[in-house]
């Protein structure tokens, strides 16, 4: 592994790692269940040059933006890495946003260049790019200032890294990406540099080790755990273009993976899978499998050790393929009993809280013990306080360190707003334990984690209701409406205020809610029978409006929205 103290700049860190480790294996990819690629570093290394030739070609120069609209695949890291070489700054899009949702946020971002698949360019019209490289093309490209990936790579270009300060600005990561206002968060290099330390300390990796990048790279844990760490550690990261539940099983085996990088979605999925298998089996094996979990959760309380839990639960380890040492899992809520009923088995989930605006990272859990009641404590170099406290200790959690954003993207009042006094507020509801580990019960902004780890800003998802036949429509998380029940429980409830003359207003209410994505439809229904309090500008008071729905409702009172 490469220590990062010495180093400025991503670029520079990441380019010695493909010097130094280039006789390992860098990267494979799997297609359904075949290895469609087998690449050394030093293969890697010559390809990521050719990327930065195509870039020089054509005219980038330090602090141009770079943006990636890419599924997870070798050509996402090595546009990444090249453009790190060049000084640009890299903005990396979630590609299952819309495409107008895209284009907004290149908009915003000022993005010069745009590495996107075809089968996502063909979803506009144009693009707000001058010039974009499109991988996967069945034909010739031949828009202005559009270039195939493969006609785009130039050969023979010797590489430089750009002397990049850490304190420059080496990404530009959208926190929300939908319709409201973006939200682009500037992360200098320092803050991947100190975070991808303090995990170091924590979670060494080293050559040989294989790590299964399933989360979207464009996701800030995929992006630190799947590509950064792995890379500057010699490791091998794997791609799989089908994440169909049977395929992720098969290349688990396949490439023998011994980490992996979760969101509470895929953790429940990988859980149910196993249970399945274990459920086929004969009473009496139920009954040794289960004896042999309590030993194995008795032998290593202190720490993981997994030669003997591989030992003692062999059949289960062999179906993750037999190596799996940790699965990382964050994003959101994760369910306490779920990560101890892996931990049971053998394989630890290590849980931790962060947010875009930190590096991702702000407290996460060391497995010495294992501990599934907290999110961890802080990592090396963070810090976490709780403000404004009420008398059993909750409030605001808020955190300081090298890791945070140095601010949001052309909105200095939206960056004054999210600091108190140089400490960043999360907005998130949590105390501190004795062992200083941070426990989350809620949140003090309107906003809402799905269990897949995105974001959404309940304000964003009101513009799909403004047809519905009503006099005034806001919607609300559950826990902004009442804080302190547990994270789990999510979900985005609907406040209307009906109009007495229209009497079908609900079923156009389900009919609009069935059009949007699962995780962006709203589970609950209030009928409020008053004006909403609005400010002297007619915006609603949020705020007020929730205080008042607080006193007249609980959570038990609300309607659920039935499809």
């Amino acid at each position: 592994m490469i220590y990062p103290d010495r180093y400025q700049s991503l670029g520079e860190l990441l380019w010695d790692a493909l010097i130094q480790y280039k006789s390992e294996v860098a990267h494979i990819e799997m297609r359904r269940k075949k290895e469609r690629h087998r690449l050394t570093y030093l293969e890697f290394k010559q390809e990521v040059e050719r990327v930065v030739g195509g870039l020089k070609a054509q005219g980038i120069q330090p602090g141009d933006r770079v943006a990636i609209l890419l599924t997870n695949q070798v050509a996402w890291l090595q546009a990444a890495l090249a453009t790190f070489l060049c000084g640009g700054v890299l903005v990396p899009l979630d590609y299952k946003l819309t495409a107008p949702e895209q284009q907004a946020l290149l908009r915003h971002a000022h993005a010069k260049h745009l590495f996107i698949e075809y089968g996502l360019l063909t979803k506009a019209d144009s693009w707000p790019i001058a010039q974009t490289i499109v991988l996967d093309s069945p034909k010739s490209v031949s828009n202005a200032g559009t270039v195939r990936w493969e006609d785009f790579l130039v050969e023979g270009h010797k590489i430089v890294p750009h002397p990049a300060q850490r304190n420059d600005i080496a990404t530009i990561v959208y926190s929300s990406g939908t319709g409201g206002s973006p939200k682009g968060c500037m992360l200098p290099h320092q803050a991947y540099l100190e975070q991808y330390k303090a995990l170091l300390q924590l979670y060494p990796m080293k050559p040989g080790d294989r790590t299964f990048s399933i989360l979207p790279t464009n996701h800030a844990i995929d992006f630190m755990i799947g590509f950064i760490g792995p890379l500057c550690c010699g490791s091998t990261i794997v791609h799989q273009r089908t994440l169909r539940p049977e395929f992720i099983l098969h290349t688990l085996k396949h490439c023998k993976i011994t980490h992996m990088a979760v969101v509470p979605l895929i953790l429940e999925s990988l859980e149910r899978a196993l249970l399945e298998r274990v459920d086929a089996l004969p009473d009496w094996k139920q009954t040794v499998l289960e004896g042999l979990s309590g030993l194995n959760a008795y032998w290593t309380q202190r720490a993981p050790k997994h030669t003997v839990s591989r030992r003692l639960l062999k059949p289960i380890h062999d179906a993750f393929g037999g190596e799996l040492k940790m699965l990382f899992c964050g994003g959101a809520f994760v369910d306490p009993d779920r990560a101890s009923y892996f931990n049971r088995l053998g394989i630890p989930v290590v849980i931790g809280y962060g947010l875009t605006e930190a590096c991702t990272v702000v407290t996460v859990n060391d497995l010495k013990p294992f501990r599934a009641d907290s999110v961890g404590a802080p990592v090396a170099g963070v810090h976490v306080r709780i403000a404004n406290q009420d008398n059993d200790g909750v409030g605001e959690v808020q955190i300081q360190g090298p890791t945070v954003m140095l601010g949001y993207l052309d909105d200095p009042q939206l960056t004054e707003s999210a600091f108190e006094d140089g400490w960043l507020k999360t907005g998130d509801l949590g105390y501190l334990d004795a062992s200083n580990h941070l426990h989350l019960v809620g949140r003090t902004r309107n906003l809402i984690v799905t269990p897949g780890g995105k974001n959404i800003y309940p304000e964003d998802i009101e513009h799909a209701f403004e047809q519905l036949p009503c006099h005034e429509v806001v919607v609300y998380a559950s826990n902004y409406l009442w804080p302190g029940q547990q994270l789990q429980e999510e979900q985005l409830v609907i406040v209307v205020r009906p109009d007495a003359n229209r009497t079908d207003w609900k079923s156009v209410l389900r009919q609009q809610n069935r059009v949007l994505p699962d995780f962006k439809r709203v589970r609950g229904l209030i009928e409020w029978p008053e004006d909403f309090p609005r400010t002297a500008s007619m915006k609603i008071k949020r705020q007020e409006l929730a205080k008042a729905i607080r006193v007249e409702f609980t959570t038990e009172s609300v309607q659920p929205i039935l499809m």
